[in-house]
């Protein structure tokens, strides 16, 4: 029996904790023809515990960088040959860590290495800085060692390849699960009167929530009526969610301000909303896109790479530049007008070999 290692210590929250959970769920069901041991490194089990997998717990202080590093490229080496005799580690966050293997693979989920920050990072959110900043390195070392790199989009295929100097038959493209329409049955409404707009994301400052909040106000400045804006952030997350509460929170009334959602309510305001807003910067895949194009409801989207490719084969999509909350308005505007001709179809991305779309494919590729 071979012995898989799933490494994902620093996985909590956010799209990244969804790949871990359903990495290990399907694991658990292959664990069960009994030709692999498979074995999960984890913050805490309870964050996604499935039967038939053993799992190591790393409690270790998340927030100090030392800890991280110590742990990645020193403890992770012994646990590797406490293990015994691992056929495949693969680390699900980004960082290559120094392990003993006979394969070894890792998924990098996050575009810092390509995002431009501004000083307002800076000020707002250093820490994110520091890390767009050094990204490239951690990224970069003992990237060589693996057999596969394993990225989300055909854009960060190139990217990867022109950064690392990686082979394209070491990149290896993901995509993502997409969910089913019956998973949304439930929750679809009949919406009339006010339009709704909607925007799924975590309070970090890439995620340019701003530029939704700029173009509403614009819009209550026009005195456009009849619509919300519904944000999945409380304003009290972080210094990112308080500096923006302060500026809109009590000044721009359209905007709700709703907090961190759970899949099956979001899903419900998925349901009730009439458009997808997405204004972020920097996205390996952008999940809320694939999941509301689901509905064939119009979506607003930042003209960036991976949202083009996210929304391909999508038939209801406008683009605007994610620093011009200006343009964003104008489309905001047409939509509650009941304007929908600036919408249009995006084109399916094609993706060079080796790509995988579920995680039995993905798994075939890096067990071969």
């Amino acid at each position: 029996m071979k012995t898989i290692v799933i490494s994902a210590v620093n996985l909590n929250v956010g799209g990244t904790l969804t790949i871990l959970r359903d990495c290990l769920s399907y694991l658990s069901k292959r664990a069960l023809q009994g030709d692999f041991r498979v074995v999960a490194l984890v913050y805490t089990k309870e964050l996604a515990y499935y039967p038939n997998i053993e799992y190591i717990e790393t409690r270790w202080p998340k927030k100090h960088w030392l800890n991280r590093l110590w742990y990645e490229y020193v403890s992770m080496k012994k646990i590797s040959k406490d293990i015994g005799s691992v056929y495949l580690w693969f680390s699900l966050h980004d960082t290559t860590p120094t392990v003993v293997a006979e394969r070894r693979a890792v998924y990098c989920h996050n575009p810092f290495p390509f995002y431009k920050w501004k000083w307002r990072d800076v000020l707002l959110a250093p820490q994110f800085v520091v890390f767009a900043l050094f990204s490239k390195f951690y990224y970069q070392k003992n990237i060589h060692q693996n057999n596969q790199v394993v990225i989300q989009q055909q854009w960060l295929k190139d990217a990867f390849h022109r950064l690392f100097n990686l082979s394209k038959d070491k990149l290896v493209v993901a995509l993502p699960d997409i969910p089913k329409q019956d998973e949304f049955t439930r929750n679809e409404i009949e919406v009339d009167g006010e339009y709704r707009f909607v925007y799924a994301a975590s309070p970090n400052s890439h995620k340019n929530f701003e530029c939704l909040c700029q173009a509403t106000a614009l819009l209550e400045k026009e005195d456009v009526t009849g619509f919300k804006v519904f944000i999945t952030i409380s304003g009290t997350e972080n210094k990112y969610a308080r500096w923006l509460y302060k500026k809109w929170g009590k000044s721009t009334p359209s905007i709700r301000w709703i907090g961190f959602q759970s899949r099956e309510t979001l899903f419900h305001y998925y349901g009730q909303s009439h458009c997808l807003v997405f204004p972020s910067k920097a996205e390996t895949w952008g999940l809320p896109i694939s999941e509301f194009s689901t509905l064939k409801k119009p979506m607003l989207l930042a003209d960036m790479p991976y949202a083009h490719e996210t929304a391909g084969g999508s038939n209801q999509v406008a683009f605007f530049k994610p620093d011009d909350p200006s343009a964003l308005a104008d489309q905001m505007r047409k939509l509650i007008q009941g304007d929908c001709s600036f919408l249009c179809s995006v084109s399916q991305q094609e993706y060079e070999d080796p790509v995988a779309d579920s995680w039995a494919e993905l798994f075939s590729i890096l067990t071969q």
